[in-house]
């Protein structure tokens, strides 16, 4: 059966499929609330989801206008602070997964929320980290979810908000940082990183598009498999409960 569905909708199908039951996940805004939601609903209903401002296992009513909008907070397990969740649980190395999305990310997996550069030097600053650098830090993985440009997918970011493989290599285990990207989720893209240079790999090409597209829109040659799947479309089960009980306002959707 074909289904008719949207580049956003399959990206957060995709980053759910990413997520395991039982799993800790701290969740940044965005496509990341979505994929979150839909793991948790579906195959993972045991996995524990943590906003960094304080909050454990919501149940929402509404996507409201932002996490700090108490109707996400609804039925939540814990409502807590930034100490508790980005100290007392991600610090100590209690969270398996951290979903993050980014304005900019580099081959090696280093995000960019900070600030925006251009070629005449000029620089237009933009909401910055928040717990997007202690999630990168100290997540036992990282997923990011992001649009896919050659001005967003780039050879060195702007601004490293958030640290991926930094330069490659070992140099993030001897920076003394825990985990690393494992996955960058595109609107084209699915993405991994080779176990032992770091750079980015193509794992899956989505079905509207084509490997020339993809490689095209990118700032920087990423490694490519001989042979590259089409990323699986969504069911309709998980394209229902997005569009009738995660985000039927399209909020994150668009």
């Amino acid at each position: 059966m074909n289904l008719e569905y949207t580049s956003s909708e399959l990206m957060a199908v995709a980053g759910a499929r990413e997520l395991s039951d039982g799993q800790v996940v701290a969740v940044g805004l965005g496509l990341p609330i979505v994929a979150t939601f839909l793991a948790k609903l579906t195959h993972a209903p045991n996995m524990t989801i943590l906003f960094e401002l304080g909050v454990i296992d919501p149940e929402p009513i509404s996507t409201g206008v932002g996490l700090a909008d108490p109707r996400v907070w609804h039925r939540a397990k814990v409502l807590s602070s930034f100490v508790d969740i980005l100290g007392a649980v991600l610090h100590k190395g209690r969270v398996d997964v951290g979903f993050l999305g980014g304005l900019e990310a580099d081959q090696y997996g280093n995000i960019n929320t900070t600030l925006i550069g251009d070629p005449r030097g000029k620089f237009r600053h933009m909401i910055g980290s928040g717990g997007a650098n202690d999630i990168a830090s100290s997540a036992r993985k990282t997923i990011l979810i992001m649009r896919h440009e050659a001005r967003k997918l780039k050879q060195a970011v702007s601004f490293i908000t958030s640290p991926g493989y930094v330069g490659g290599g070992d140099s993030r285990m001897r920076a003394g940082l825990l985990g690393g990207p494992s996955r960058v989720i595109t609107d084209k893209a699915i993405f991994g990183f080779d176990p032992t240079t770091k750079q980015m790999t193509l794992l899956s090409i989505h079905p509207s598009t084509t490997r020339e597209d993809v490689l095209a829109n990118m700032g920087f040659a990423p490694i490519v498999p001989e042979r590259v799947p089409f990323t699986e479309p969504p069911t309709a089960e998980q394209l229902r409960l997005i569009r009738e009980q995660i985000d039927p306002q399209r909020t994150y959707l668009g």
